[in-house]
């Protein structure tokens, strides 16, 4: 397993970035991003995974256990 972090510039970079990175990634998106129409479908509908940024907490505990299920299923 590992993990590729991006600093993108606008969110629609991540929809281009998610056709160069490896088979079998996932990305982490800012949660704002689910709620932005056509491109919040597209992310949603391809697995990317979203994390609220404004709650430290609920950020951490799902980057936990997305990190829990790459080491347990060993995947990437």
């Amino acid at each position: 397993p590992y993990v590729i972090v991006c600093n993108h510039q606008a969110s629609l970079d991540l929809m281009s970035m998610v056709e160069v990175i490896p088979d079998r990634c996932v990305p982490i998106a800012k949660k704002e991003l689910m709620y932005m129409g056509t491109v919040g479908w597209a992310c949603w509908l391809s697995g990317i995974i979203f994390i609220n940024r404004h709650k430290r907490e609920d950020a951490i505990d799902v980057i936990s256990q997305t990190a829990r299920t790459m080491r347990r299923e060993n995947v990437r």
